[in-house]
């Protein structure tokens, strides 16, 4: 492309023009970082609920942050629904294996 200001020709993704130093391009600002879709993944292996939580908010923000974290988001979700549901069948099996021994200690063989 060419400088418009000056007319010289320059690289195409310049933004800058490195003769005269007007401004050819535009300035993006860096997309904004879903805190809340981090958060989510890392508390789906440390606290399940709270990282489902945030991963739910963090899928809701991830649109104002151009799509950002959408994907570190529905990880949160998957990794804290199933450890969610592992902590249930785990908790289930444990209680009925402790029902299961408290009513065989009446000496019945």
């Amino acid at each position: 492309m060419y400088c418009k200001h000056c007319g010289k020709e320059i690289d195409d993704k310049a933004i800058v023009c490195p003769y005269c130093g007007v401004q050819v391009g535009q300035i993006s600002a860096p997309p904004k970082t879903n805190t809340l879709a981090i958060i989510g993944f890392i508390f789906a292996f440390i606290m399940p609920l709270v990282g489902l939580i945030c991963s739910i908010l963090g899928r809701k923000n991830a649109a104002e942050c151009g799509g950002n974290g959408r994907g570190l988001a529905t990880a949160g979700l998957i990794i804290s629904i199933v450890w969610m549901a592992i902590a249930l069948i785990s908790g289930i099996a444990i209680g009925c294996a402790a029902a299961e021994a408290i009513l065989n200690q009446g000496g019945y063989y």
